[in-house]
This record gives C-alpha cells, sequence and structure tokens, in this order.
C-alpha cells in the first residue's frame, strides 16, 4: 500500500514536514537546567533553589527576544541572550557572575545544549521521519540545537536554526524563512508544539499545526497550555501518539 501522507484540514495540503518545537515540546528544560544549575552552585559554595532558578533564567527569554523582535537591537543569536540572562538571574539571587570563573558560566550556559529529551520524543521523532521530514522550528540557533540533537539523539533530517532565518517565533518570517528554505509551500508544513501561542502563529503564517501536551513542562504547579486553545489540525498527548495520527 502507498502510504498518503496527512492531509491538513486547515491548508488543504498534504503534510511533507514535521517540525518541531524544541524547548519544552521536544525536550525538558527546566529538569536539565535544573540539574546543572544545583551542580554549578554546590561547586561554588551557593545554596539556591535550582527549580525556582531555571524558572527565572527562563523567565527573561521572552523579553529578550522582543527587543530583537521590536527592533531595538539586532538580531543576536540565542546562546548569547542566555548568557546575558544567566548574569542577570545569578544578581537577582545576590551572586555576583564577576566573582566567578567565566569558563565555569560558559559552560553552565551550555546547559541549554544538553537538555534531556521528553521519554516519548526520539521514538516519536523516528516513527514520523519513517514518512515525512522531521527538524526543529526553534528560536535556538544552530549550533544550539545541533548539540541538543547529538546528546539527546534526536533523529532530525534537517536543523535550521533562527540564525539562519534571522528572526524569532512568533514573527511569520521565522516560519515563513523556515519552509522556504526547505522549498516547502507553508501548508506543507505542520508545526507541532506544546504551546498554543506558537501554533496561533504558525497558523496566521499558513502551516499545518499540532497540539503536543507537555502539563508538566513548568513543574507540577503549571497554568497554561494544558489543553488546545484552538481548532489545531491534531492534538495528541505524546509525539508518538502524533505519529499514530499522522499515520506513520
Amino acid at each position: 500500500m502507498i502510504f498518503q501522507p496527512y492531509r491538513s484540514a486547515s491548508t488543504g495540503r498534504r503534510v511533507r514536514a514535521v517540525l518541531f518545537d524544541t524547548f519544552g515540546t521536544v525536550v525538558d528544560w527546566r529538569t536539565g537546567v535544573a540539574r546543572e544549575v544545583a551542580a554549578f552552585a554546590a561547586a561554588h559554595g551557593h545554596t539556591l533553589d535550582a527549580e525556582a532558578f531555571a524558572d527565572h533564567w527562563r523567565a527573561l527569554y521572552q523579553p529578550a527576544m522582543e527587543a530583537i523582535r521590536s527592533g531595538q537591537r539586532s538580531f543576536t543569536k540565542l546562546d548569547t541572550l542566555h548568557r546575558e540572562n544567566l548574569d542577570e538571574a545569578l544578581r537577582h539571587y545576590g551572586i555576583n557572575p564577576d566573582r566567578l570563573p567565566g569558563e565555569s558560566l560558559e559552560e553552565l550556559n551550555k546547559s541549554w545544549h544538553r537538555l534531556p529529551p521528553w521519554p516519548d520524543s526520539v521514538e516519536g521523532l523516528a516513527a514520523i521521519r519513517r514518512h515525512y521530514i522531521v527538524g526543529p522550528l526553534s528560536n535556538g540557533n544552530t549550533s544550539l540545537l545541533l548539540d541538543m540533537a547529538r546528546n539527546a539523539g534526536l533523529p532530525w533530517d534537517v536543523i535550521i536554526g533562527s540564525d539562519m532565518t534571522g528572526t524569532y517565533k512568533p514573527l511569520p518570517e521565522a516560519y515563513l524563512r523556515t519552509a522556504e528554505l526547505l522549498d516547502l509551500h507553508p501548508g506543507e508544513v505542520m508545526l507541532a508544539a506544546a504551546h498554543n501561542n506558537d501554533l496561533r502563529a504558525a497558523r496566521e503564517a499558513g502551516l499545518a499545526t499540532a497540539f503536543i501536551a507537555r502539563p508538566t513542562e513548568h513543574g507540577p504547579g503549571q497554568v497554561a497550555d494544558l489543553a488546545p486553545e484552538g481548532d489545531w489540525d491534531l492534538v495528541a498527548s505524546s509525539i508518538s501518539e502524533l505519529a499514530d495520527r499522522l499515520g506513520a
């Protein structure tokens, strides 16, 4: 039997590529960052709540990118923004980064390169890859996403970082330039994400959409993105379930 790719109800086109938000959708950033923050703090004689620190560091992510999206700042890769935000987070917790070894700070900043995958990610991606192009559609820069893939065993076909598109989601250019680099019509690309606002922007740019629930991305007290908030093409509880829904 010849495989028939999934046809998106929203775009009217057969999906050829399924691209994934990464932070929170494919990898568990909170667990990974908190683990390395705890080891870093212990090594340098500091006591802090590593999970709260990870949350605070992550909370600086969107404001840093907004300065670029709004044109207040020229494009700067995510690794640099994370490094600047790390200094701010340390100061918030009463730790002076100027008194810490620079190489140790750089290594902690690379914790974002070493995030663990969710248990279903690798198997689910491999299943989808049998019939679709798979890759990240992320605000991460290319080297970050490459390191992440090698560390977590993510079986991407292609990696297009934000430093290649020169912009950050949820601006439409982030989605459209990615599709263009793959020589695909936007409607032939599906974004799979655990975040409704990301999917909303992708839908407005003409992409097909799939919601994957990650109810513990922000820890046990998560209150947002617990359920789909739009008529996304597909809804799944895991990447493996998404593979089934795609017929993969």
